[in-house]
């Protein structure tokens, strides 16, 4: 099959009357662009009748055999499987290549028909990419490569958003909103979707948008990123709870605080195999007061407290979709702020669960 699609691409495939391919791998550093396509995979499958979900996260190290029993059980009521696996840091380490060959070989075989794959990683470098698992994965399914918006290319995507939400602007007001997030995807979206709640279809002035984002509420979430950059234990919590007493949408503030952890693990592990920091802060594009912070933030917690925390941000992700990960409480706020303190926190000890 071997076929590779762009997010935008990927929504032309996916369609209710269109057999789905038996794997898609999703992979990129956008969290926005990265969970809108595993939605959308998501909702399509639904039509097709993949009602039971099971969720994996692995590292190097994990043990993939429930993946086998998940795959090759038959429900009683004959509903078909969607399994969704999660590798934070895009290394499957020796057992889970081996475990993806597997996997491979059931679905080239059909061995496995009525499950659907779902494979959800980071960026791969290009040796990554060319190894035999990822070869084997991606030649029975679907590589949806999640696109990387740069700075110059915001004002296209804005652009296009507004054309979704029968909005539109010009290009000064688009260019001074590209300013403001200062070129993060993220507030980016979350602008965008302010003005669909504020505005009607139309053209937006210039005073509409500048009204709608400097009318801001009293928290927002790259306050509580900063915060926990920051070391301030006492006041990301205090911002989390405003946010949460604002009615701020749960999954934004995870998407915030998960990329920023899984950005922080990157930089940690790169700076642990020798990288140079300054290079990877220019290439991940962190300038001014927020590299101060991450670098104060990378001094302060050891490298080995990132995979999991990273495994933490996950479960709170099925948490969220109605999920219950072993170990985690049941109030998905309360679960939230345990992830924000640790990053938080001032005094790191051995890393937890």
């Amino acid at each position: 099959m071997a076929r590779t699609v762009d997010s935008d691409g990927l929504i032309r495939l996916l369609s209710p009357d269109t057999p789905l391919a038996p794997c898609y791998i999703v992979s990129g550093d956008e969290i926005l662009l990265q969970t809108e396509s595993l939605d959308a995979i998501r909702q399509t499958a639904r039509t097709h009748g993949h009602l039971q979900r099971h969720s994996f996260s692995f590292d190097g190290r994990s043990d993939w055999s429930e993946v086998f029993h998940a795959a090759q059980s038959v429900s009683l009521f004959g509903d078909k499987h969607t399994i969704e696996i999660t590798i934070p840091t895009g290394k499957p380490g020796k057992a889970g290549g081996e475990a993806l060959l597997r996997i491979a070989e059931l679905i080239a075989a059909n061995e496995v028909p009525d499950s659907l794959f779902m494979l959800q990683l980071p960026r791969l470098d290009k040796a990554t990419r060319n190894s035999k698992w990822a070869q084997a994965i991606s030649n029975v399914g679907v590589w949806v490569d999640v696109p990387t918006i740069e700075r110059h290319a915001l004002t296209a995507w804005l652009s296009t958003r507004l054309r979704q939400q029968q909005q539109h602007a010009s290009t000064e007001t688009l260019e001074w909103l590209v300013e403001k997030v200062e070129g993060n995807l993220l507030a980016a979206y979350q602008e965008i979707a302010k003005l669909a709640l504020l505005h009607p279809a139309g053209e937006l002035s210039l005073d509409d948008v500048q009204r709608a984002v400097l009318d801001v509420a009293r928290y927002n979430i790259f306050d509580l990123r900063d915060a926990m950059l920051a070391g301030e234990a006492k006041r990301a919590l205090t911002i989390l709870r405003g946010l949460e007493g604002e009615g701020e949408a749960l999954p934004l503030v995870l998407w915030a605080v998960g990329d920023e952890i899984r950005l922080l693990a990157r930089l940690a592990q790169a700076q642990q195999a020798g990288s140079d920091l300054n290079t990877e802060l220019r290439k991940h594009r962190i300038f001014g007061r927020r590299e101060q912070l991450v670098r104060r933030c990378l001094q302060r917690i050891p490298t080995q407290s990132w995979l999991p925390a990273l495994h933490h941000a996950h479960d709170i992700d099925r948490l969220i979709k109605g999920l219950s990960p072993q170990g985690r409480l049941s109030d998905v706020w309360q679960e939230t702020a345990r992830l924000v303190l640790r990053v938080a926190i001032t005094e790191q000890r051995r890393p937890h669960r």
